[in-house]
């Protein structure tokens, strides 16, 4: 099933809508939302990707990530997909936004504006198998250990999260 998403501008503001795998292959500028969902102890919720997945299969990542659709706003889009990915909803907030560019597996880019949101819940997920192969929950600083040590086992866009903007999300 083809499925579109939207290319923006550097500002973010909305040019024309796109096939999602055209949009990979020629690293066009598109908008994506990754979010962030911790415990009470402060450890952050990963989820590994499905091995399967179009891109970064196996990788582990944050907690849900994804585009949202044509004429779908970023709040529905934000807690459809947590809850298609995790089984699970909660209340998020918007913290910061930035734009990335990085060459992925299968000769693909990822070229995002990309919204991140943050927030907390107790209870564990009921992973959606065809997205998420596991997960697991790691301190900040643990996690920004093993980044350090294994880079490769971690999603590009989820790296540029911690590497660019822990002090902002993580602390």
């Amino acid at each position: 099933m083809q499925e579109n998403i939207i290319i923006v501008d550097e500002f973010d503001n909305q040019i024309w809508i796109w096939e999602k795998m055209e949009v990979h292959e020629k690293a066009l500028l598109h908008r994506a939302f990754s979010i962030l969902v911790f415990n009470s102890k402060w450890e952050l919720m990963l989820q590994q990707r499905d091995l399967w997945k179009y891109h970064s299969g196996w990788l582990w990542t944050n907690t849900c990530c994804s585009h949202p659709r044509e004429n779908e706003s970023l709040e529905n889009a934000i807690h459809r997909r947590l809850q298609e990915e995790m089984w699970f909803d909660t209340e998020l907030t918007k913290k910061t936004e930035f734009i990335y560019k990085a060459e992925l597996d299968k000769w693909l880019t990822e070229h995002e504006y990309l919204h991140v949101y943050k927030w907390f819940y107790d209870n564990e997920p009921d992973l959606n198998r065809e997205e998420a192969m596991d997960y697991r929950l790691i301190s900040p600083n643990d996690l920004k250990i093993d980044i350090q040590k294994n880079k490769q086992d971690y999603t590009a866009w989820f790296y540029k999260i911690v590497d660019e903007h822990f002090d902002e999300l993580f602390l």
